[in-house]
């Protein structure tokens, strides 16, 4: 279990982020298509999971449209951009902000991702939704990187995360 604070109200997730080193936990996530879009889907990619609570909070926007920027410059990269929000939320974002160059991905019809990634928020306000962390996977599917970012309200530390690429 992480500990974790929203707006330094000490919350908590169900686990630990897989550890640096281990295989990247299998998942099967709802596209914007309202398709199943899998880990295996981008096998042989780089990827970084941007995990966050709700792409209608800022702190979420800002991630994502980060990650959109910087993914523009990564050759063989993938950005997954994770949440609980529905496909049409994070449609809606992406189309209104024209950001192109990241996937959004929703857990609505698999919580267990948030339980295998260790991110599920289990008490406090945001109790079910995913916690803010990054994860860095390579090619073969093994965890690089990874933070939970001890703040909700915080954003991510872009640059480690990129220069794990």
């Amino acid at each position: 279990m992480a500990t974790i604070t929203l707006d330094g109200n000490e919350i908590h997730t169900v686990g630990e982020l897989p550890a640096v080193g281990s295989a990247a936990p299998e998942f099967t996530l709802t596209s914007a298509e309202l398709g199943d879009s899998s880990l295996a889907d981008y096998a042989g990619k780089k990827i970084v999971l941007n995990i966050f609570p709700s792409i209608d909070t800022g702190v979420c926007a800002e991630s994502t449209r980060r990650f959109n920027a910087a993914a523009g410059s990564l050759d063989d990269t993938v950005v997954l951009c994770i949440s609980a929000d529905l496909p049409f939320a994070l449609s809606r974002f992406c189309g209104a902000e024209n950001l192109k160059n990241v996937v959004t991905l929703s857990t609505f019809r698999s919580p267990q991702f948030g339980d295998d990634y260790g991110v599920r928020i289990i008490d406090g306000a945001l109790t079910g939704l995913m916690s803010r962390a990054v994860v860095i996977i390579d090619e073969s599917g093994t965890v690089k990187y990874t933070q939970q970012v001890p703040e909700i309200a915080q954003e991510p530390d872009y640059d480690a995360a990129l220069t794990k690429l």
